[in-house]
């Protein structure tokens, strides 16, 4: 029998209309199917998705592996099967299939964003116009860290409701005002007709006939190879991204997909200092990850047989530190 912690019990009971039992049983076949969908579909799903729209350590030298979700039966399978992957009412949510769209770039047509990112993580990052002074600075550093996001198997696709004419013409000055030697790799899309704008909720369709000059806002989504939506970000038009904290992001998002783990705050600058057991401390910590909530007892202990747990008043076995170099060796 599968004991499950009692995080992922409280998990579970919050999971609308299905019990823990159910969940757990369905989790497997659900993944399955999501990604059978995905690859026979070119990522299309059960989610109203169609839009018919006609730190930085990493070495860029060679590319990973396809990054694959770990097998661990009360890991990463289990805790994405609490997310749903549609929505009721027409937004998109975390976990959520994202729209699938044609897109006209700088880099060429496609006829569809989840066929052109297909099996890999991808980041979709949208500015607001070109020839505007912030977006000028995040193009260029995007570009700096496009061959980390390479190295890391994700693909990057930009976006603004400018022509592609406009994106190749403003790309000069991009590339003249960073101080750094820079290409840019990646393609940027032409959201003319704003469709796409408004399928991923960066434009409120409502607002396009009362607005002189209906702009999408700063937006990152982060998915993963299913066509899930693992991660989205909002910024207003006067504040730029960090593009060293998506890096971050990403490099967390695949390796909690990937080893049924969870990052800290402000990881891989956590647990520097932590207290033991016999009342010593440790530095050995530092970067290390939790297990994931849904994680059971027994296959913490199969697969992670150092895992440390954090004492705290509530005795509750939660906390459970695993080391870097433990999760590398997974």
């Amino acid at each position: 029998m599968m004991y499950l912690t009692t995080a992922a019990r409280t998990l579970l009971a919050r999971a609308p209309a299905r019990s823990a039992s159910s969940v757990a049983s369905r989790h497997g076949s659900l993944i399955s199917r999501s990604v059978s969908s995905a690859v026979a579909n070119g990522g299309s799903s059960s989610f109203p998705s169609s839009v018919s729209v006609a730190s930085n350590n990493h070495s860029a030298t060679s590319l990973r592996s396809m990054s694959t979700m770990d097998k661990m039966e009360t890991g990463t399978p289990l805790y994405m099967s609490l997310y749903p992957e549609g929505s009721t009412d027409g937004g998109i949510r975390l976990g959520n299939i994202v729209p699938d769209f044609a897109m006209d770039t700088t880099q060429g047509s496609f006829d569809s964003f989840h066929e052109w990112k297909k099996g890999k993580w991808a980041i979709l990052f949208s500015h607001p116009a070109d020839f505007t002074p912030v977006c000028t600075t995040e193009i260029g550093r995007l570009a700096l860290k496009y061959d980390d996001l390479e190295a890391m198997d994700c693909k990057v696709a930009t976006l603004s409701v400018d022509p592609v004419k406009s994106h190749k013409d403003w790309l000069k000055d991009v590339v003249a005002h960073c101080e750094n030697e820079i290409d840019i790799k990646f393609p940027i899309i032409g959201d003319q007709d704003r469709s796409i704008s408004i399928a991923y909720g960066m434009i409120d369709p409502g607002n396009l006939d009362e607005q002189e000059l209906p702009l999408t806002i700063r937006a990152v989504f982060i998915i993963n190879p299913e066509n899930k939506l693992m991660l989205s970000l909002n910024y207003p038009a006067c504040v730029g991204r960090n593009m060293d904290e998506i890096v971050r992001c990403v490099e967390a998002l695949q390796l909690s997909y990937e080893k049924s783990i969870a990052t800290p705050a402000n990881w891989p600058n956590n647990h520097a200092d932590i207290p033991m057991p016999d009342g010593s401390r440790s530095t050995e910590f530092k970067g290390s990850v939790f297990l994931l909530p849904t994680v059971s007892e027994e296959e913490a202990k199969e697969h992670y047989p150092g895992y440390h747990s954090c004492s705290v008043p509530s005795n509750i076995n939660y906390l459970r530190l695993v080391k870097k170099d433990d999760v590398e060796k997974k």
